[in-house]
């Protein structure tokens, strides 16, 4: 299953579990006042969410005349990816990483710290860019905010159950079905939200390596975006990054947070060791 059939599939889960939610909790019009609730807020967030994450990682925009370097290799990726010019920004952190942001393909940033700068070479660096531009070709901005909204009403209906529960607790059984309901509803309450967290995540990792194929089709060089994600992924472990949030550690080329074991389950990247495999084996394939 490619990554795109992956993504529909997980998006079509978390519409049925939206609606099975809906049903259990008020039918058709808990599952809709639910699901405008999450789109509102997301909504915003979606919209701003450039100018929310470069402000919160104290990103400055950089012209040609600045950064000609960097800048110029920006400009000569974007016109392989048949894309429009984005806006440039370096983050002032030692950590080496980078990220995309934007609502569409003309509205768009790219961002690198200057940690990514100066460790990587000028062909990996090339392929680090050439995935974050892949991530604006590929609207992974907008499908993330999709998943983000029907998770997000997933779990505003899975706190409408817990409430439905509690007051509900107190009723005979011939009028609620007694503590099994009670039970019943609860479990449903705790088991959905954490379902629907689990599957954003995943569809989270499942465009992360459609940008790492698409990156290095954009760059040309797969064994150069291997290389650099080897280095970042190290070093990042060593220098993490300062202003790291959990909400905004998606954008970004390699996990800016920590976590292994049964945390990796709530990743919203893929194990580095497969994301490398992929691109030596793509770079194997183009060889033959």
């Amino acid at each position: 299953m490619n990554n795109v059939l992956k993504t529909t599939f997980l998006l079509s889960l978390l519409t049925l579990l939206l609606v099975f939610m809906g049903g259990a909790v008020g039918g058709k019009n808990g599952m809709i006042l639910a699901f405008f609730m999450a789109a509102i807020m997301n909504f915003g967030s979606y919209w701003f969410s450039d100018k929310i994450v470069l402000r919160m990682y104290n990103a400055h925009e950089i012209t040609r005349e600045e950064q000609p370097f960097f800048y110029g290799m920006i400009e000569r990726l974007t016109v392989r990816a048949q894309l429009p010019m984005p806006k440039v920004y370096i983050i002032p952190d030692d950590s080496p990483n980078a990220f995309a942001t934007g609502r569409n393909p003309a509205h768009a940033a790219v961002a690198a710290t200057e940690g990514v700068l100066r460790i990587l070479t000028p062909e990996e660096l090339e392929g680090v860019m050439a995935h974050e531009l892949a991530h604006v070709k590929n609207r992974d901005i907008l499908i993330s905010s999709i998943a983000a909204t029907f998770a997000g009403a997933i779990s505003m209906i899975g706190n409408m159950l817990q409430w439905g529960a509690l007051f509900g607790a107190g009723r005979s059984d011939e009028e609620e079905g007694g503590a099994g309901s009670v039970v019943g509803s609860l479990a449903m309450a705790i088991i959905a939200p954490i379902a629907a967290m689990l599957i954003q995540m995943a569809i989270s990792r499942s465009r992360e390596y459609l940008a790492d194929s698409s990156g290095a089709e954009i760059c040309g060089r797969p064994l150069a975006l291997a290389g650099a994600l080897r280095k970042l992924h190290n070093v990042s472990q060593m220098i993490p990054l300062q202003e790291a949030r959990p909400a905004t550690a998606h954008m970004f080329i390699v996990n800016p947070l920590t976590g292994g074991g049964l945390m990796s389950l709530f990743s919203t990247h893929p194990p580095m060791e497969e994301r490398i495999a992929r691109l030596e084996a793509l770079a194997a394939g183009s060889r033959k």
